[in-house]
């Protein structure tokens, strides 16, 4: 190979796992006991760590394993922090592949048996460039192949093929298991039907494919496939849809690519080696971080060994390649997981919830707009006409009537079926308000309803899913989500902003920062809480929880920063009616709510996060 086009690494990880099925997919992997396990599979958050050639260490005489020794040091001393599941290493573990040079790696990768899951593949140089994977015995087989105990004992562990040279392992991670697939650098028509066999097993687990020949780069980091990586990729990668990341090092510089399978859908492949850097690229590492909150895969390229340095002693040319920040080496992904593994792994939607199961001893009202709540909803736009009926459906009163404001039009309240994917019922309703002129509809508590004057001194919990429309077009600065009527000047508050405003409201501020204020029973004040900007085009669970003595709101079961320490017990309430989808100002509505509000619960009770109408 040539040195502009050629060089060798590329990696990846992934975590903790069940035993899987073994060798040949038919044998059942022996699991033994493994090292307590310090990352986490249930968060959002993990990491898979990627390790290139490193066969410049591993070279006869010239062997220096001490940067790699390092390498695995950093990896299990940062495992649990940075939730590193899985190390993949992408071949050429050594440059001749002889038993001195594997004997020393195979010594080597014993820092982590027993401590973190691991694949390792052949690269050409560590089976002397000989052909596929039908090649049988070698150095680099009996010390890193299907039948070393290295593998077989840990618990990611799936299986390999009858030749030994390719290998799977699955893992468990951010709530879901993956594959990792770990293929020699020249399958052979057998070891890609082993391979296709093993995802043939695993229809709904996405796979990062791992080898050690794919693509190769430009100097500008465009990758493009290489002759042989064109037939593993017509032959097999874009024809599972399951393959969304590929690793491969062989060749260098560093670069990456974006290819669209069988099904339509993206493939990262990426090219990762430092072979030809300083110290022979000194073990460095790559840290795929996957967040599937964020939707993003965050990537970064360091050497854990010039990292542990004195800085004060690192040579030059140390300090110059402790990390790589280029475009090849340092970037992000945007990925929609989930819509990226719909076409083999779909989420099932929760189904709705009978209204019975959300409702307790403790719960004040609860509305919702699907047929139980709003008999009269439906179909999707239909405008929901004024006198229309929301029952309560604790069954205590708190009937809710629909009005429109200032003469508005039928589009002012339309029924949807969009909905929060947690909330119990399947419906919600699309309030079109706004200014210019003040536009808007209204859910008026009947006059009688308990709910109008209940003072909640023993605390309460409100709770609303809303949404707001992309783009968020017009001037909505305050408008109201629910509030109380009247003014608080009328119930004998002197302290507060206005005595014009209403005695409890939660709104909408220029920022789209969400404010709650209520005047307490206890005391003549009116602690407000302000949240974050709150984002557009999808749906959110709001909750305000007070327990008599102070107030917290909730987004997304996330506290806000700004709630006060303001001691604040009940809300001052005084028989004037509760509304959802406006605030009043000196008793008189001007714009209504403008987006989305689904479920909508007040509880007289402060409840726990886990007790809210989603669940977290």
């Amino acid at each position: 190979m040539t040195e502009g086009q050629f060089g060798r690494r590329a990696l990846l990880q992934a975590a903790v796992a069940v035993p899987a099925v073994g060798a040949v997919v038919t044998t059942t992997a022996t699991t033994a006991a493994a090292a307590p396990q310090t990352s986490d599979p249930g968060v959002p958050r993990f990491a898979l760590a990627v390790l290139p050639d490193t066969q410049y260490l591993f070279d006869e005489d010239s062997s220096r394993p001490e940067p790699l020794r390092e390498t695995f040091d950093y990896l299990l001393r940062e495992r649990a922090d940075s939730n590193i599941v899985f190390m993949a290493h992408l071949g050429d573990v050594t440059e001749h592949g002889s038993e001195h040079e594997i004997g020393l790696a195979s010594d080597t990768f014993e820092a982590l048996d027993g401590r973190m899951p691991y694949s390792v593949l052949a690269g050409n140089h560590d089976v002397n460039g000989s052909t596929d994977d039908q090649r049988g015995d070698s150095a680099y087989l009996r010390a890193f192949g299907a039948a070393a105990k290295r593998f077989r004992r840990m618990p990611t562990f799936g299986g390999a093929s009858p030749d030994g040279y390719n290998s799977f392992h699955t893992l468990r991670a951010a709530g879901r298991q993956w594959l990792v697939l770990a293929l020699d650098w020249r399958v052979s028509d057998k070891g890609l039907a082993w391979a296709q066999g093993v995802l043939d097993a695993h229809p709904t687990l996405p796979v990062v494919l791992t080898t050690h020949e794919l693509a190769w780069s430009e100097e500008n980091g465009q990758a493009h496939l290489s002759d042989y990586g064109q037939r593993l990729w017509d032959r097999f990668i874009k024809r599972n849809d399951q393959i969304f990341l590929t690793l491969n090092g062989h060749f260098w510089p560093p670069g990456r690519t974006v290819l669209r399978n069988d099904a339509g859908h993206d493939v990262h492949v990426h090219i990762t080696n430092y072979q030809d850097r300083y110290y022979g690229g000194a073990g460095m590492i790559r840290l795929y971080r996957f967040d599937l909150a964020r939707g993003v895969i965050d990537v970064e390229t360091f050497s854990p060994w010039f990292l542990r340095r004195d800085p004060h002693q690192r040579n030059p040319l140390e300090a110059e390649t402790i990390e790589l920040t280029g475009p090849a080496d340092r970037f992000s992904l945007e990925i929609d997981f989930a819509a990226r593994f719909a076409g083999f792994a779909p989420v099932t939607p929760p189904a709705p919830r009978p209204a019975a199961a959300v409702i307790g001893r403790d719960t004040a009202a609860y509305w919702r707009f699907d047929p139980s709540g709003l008999p009269s909803g439906g179909p999707a736009g239909a405008a929901v006409a004024d006198g229309t009926v929301v029952k309560d459906l604790t069954g205590k009163g708190n009937d809710l009537v629909v009005h429109r404001l200032h003469g508005s039009g039928p589009g002012a309240l339309t029924w949807s079926p969009e909905h929060h994917p947690g909330a119990p019922a399947h419906a919600s309703l699309r309030f079109d308000g706004g200014k210019a002129p003040d536009r808007g509809a209204i859910l008026e508590a009947v006059r009688s309803a308990p709910i109008n004057a209940q003072r909640f001194e023993r605390g309460y919990t409100i709770e609303a899913f809303v949404k707001f429309p992309d783009p968020f077009e017009g001037d909505h600065a305050w408008m109201g989500i629910l509030s109380w009527e009247g003014r608080n000047g009328d119930a004998g508050k002197t302290s507060g902003w206005s005595p014009e405003e209403p005695t409890c409201s939660l709104n909408l501020s220029p920022e789209r920062f969400l404010q709650f204020v209520v005047y307490p029973t206890d005391r003549d004040a009116d602690p407000t809480s302000w949240s974050h900007a709150l984002p557009v085009g999808r749906w959110m669970h709001l909750a305000v929880v007070n327990d008599s003595r102070k107030t917290v709101v909730y987004v997304d079961g996330s506290p806000i920063a700004r709630n006060p320490t303001q001691p604040s017990k009940g809300i001052t309430t005084f028989g004037k009616p509760f509304v959802i989808g406006a605030t009043q100002f000196a008793e008189r509505f001007s714009q209504g709510f403008y987006g989305w509000i689904g479920d909508v619960r007040i509880t007289a009770a402060a409840l726990p996060v886990r007790d809210f109408l989603t669940r977290f």
